[in-house]
């Protein structure tokens, strides 16, 4: 999706600007030409406020990353009480760290037997370059497959899994020994062999268009893994803490990774990611060499008192239990014939329009309507729609409300 902002005027440019927007322009950079620069000056449950006093509902969640909403009261209080005490004292792994440990422990009691031990890193990308060390350590192997249309972030060992050659090619060369296959075709599992360190998919594939594996291909890359000696990475940044109604979206493919790759929403849009493992994997980046990945502020203390505090409040009440209902609401109010489909499970989810053109209109509009949209990086004609979990039946007839109101103007 080269060109998703090329043909985008922004929103908010025409009007004089105030100092802090001009100081936004001159001094911050960019990741596009034209940003949509809404000034923020608060946000709470589904509702983002701009400088001008101005609520905007979100039906995006900071790109799945606020599940719990904006400002969730208990992971406020957690990082307040958690500020007070300490922040940052030690690099990784040395000192012994209360909120870090009680999360490792939280997410063990909560994950199938294997992946017991994890890994606190700064994001999501950074967790599937440990991943990926972890596995050419353990098996010796050199060789990573990726599946096409996959996004597993930016850093140089992520980009690497892409197979979108426009936006790998400006950085090359990348990372060696990386090849792909192509997501629900079980045809292609026959390239995992000896030389496969790892396969690293994304459990549902969110950049492409909120893609769901079919006919079982997750288990059959399983049982593939398994009988080759190639491990398993499941990228769960997006489709986890509860977006699909389970903790992570595995639970609904009878798979579980070797290594599982998380990220977003964990600390309720504080950064964050990790990865777990077993023990006796995890163990292989203590020796040999020691140090083998190493961070200075993976699993701070007020983040991990956030994480944790998310944690808790996704697992312990009903809001997993009321996804369905609400994807359901989504599915019945969103009939148009402007909208071709809609993909996803839960409320990770993408109306279909029928080009590129109609979807930014789409976005666009109802940005000046007070509803936030997104899109999604390699499919143009895509419509993000990933609320907070915790958005509301009524809310959600709201934003539906605008979307049909602005797609009758088309």
């Amino acid at each position: 999706m080269e060109g998703r902002y090329h043909p985008i005027k922004n929103l908010n440019r025409k009007a004089a600007p105030s100092g802090m927007k001009e100081d936004f322009f001159a001094y911050q950079a960019q990741t596009s030409l034209h940003p949509l620069s809404m000034e923020v000056s608060r946000a709470m449950g589904s509702y983002i406020y701009d400088s001008q006093g101005g609520a905007h509902l979100d039906f995006v969640a900071g790109v799945s990353a606020c599940n719990l909403g904006h400002c969730h009261p208990k992971v406020v209080r957690a990082v307040q009480e958690q500020a007070a005490k300490y922040m940052h004292v030690m690099v990784y792994g040395e000192y012994i760290l209360p909120p870090a440990v009680a999360l490792a422990k939280k997410l063990a009691s909560l994950l199938p037997a294997g992946l017991e031990t994890t890994y606190l890193v700064n994001s999501g990308t950074e967790a599937v370059e440990g991943a990926m060390k972890l596995a050419r350590r353990a098996t010796g192997r050199p060789g990573l497959l990726a599946a096409r249309g996959a996004y597993h972030g930016n850093t140089t060992g992520s980009l690497s899994l892409m197979d979108y050659e426009a936006r790998k090619a400006p950085f090359r060369p990348l990372m060696p020994g990386v090849g792909h296959i192509r997501f629900n075709e079980e045809a292609d599992l026959e390239r995992i062999g000896k030389d496969t360190a790892a396969v690293v998919l994304e459990t549902i594939q969110g950049s492409a268009g909120m893609v769901l594996p079919e006919k079982d291909f997750l288990k059959k890359v399983r049982d593939r893994c398994t009988k080759t000696g190639a491990l398993l990475i499941l990228d769960e940044i997006q489709p986890g803490f509860g977006r699909t109604g389970t903790l992570f979206a595995f639970e609904h493919y009878d798979c579980i990774p070797d290594i599982l790759v998380m990220g977003k929403a964990m600390a309720s849009g504080l950064p964050v990611g990790a990865f777990t493992a077993s023990t006796a994997l995890m163990r292989q980046l203590s020796v040999a060499p020691e140090l083998g990945h190493i961070t200075t502020f993976g699993g701070n203390p007020v983040i991990a008192a956030a994480a944790l505090a998310t944690l808790e409040e996704i697992s312990s009440g009903t809001i997993m239990q009321e996804v369905a209902a609400k994807e359901a609401r989504l599915r019945e109010r969103l009939r148009h014939p402007l909208i071709r489909e809609m993909r996803g499970n839960g409320l990770m989810l993408a109306l279909m329009m029928e080009s590129g053109e109609m979807a930014d209109r789409l976005i666009l509009e109802c940005a000046r309507e007070g509803l936030i949209l997104f899109w999604l990086l390699f499919e143009p004609r895509a419509v993000r729609i990933s609320p907070p979990l915790t958005i509301s039946m009524e809310e959600i007839d709201a934003g539906c409300d605008i979307i049909l109101k602005v797609l009758k103007t088309f």
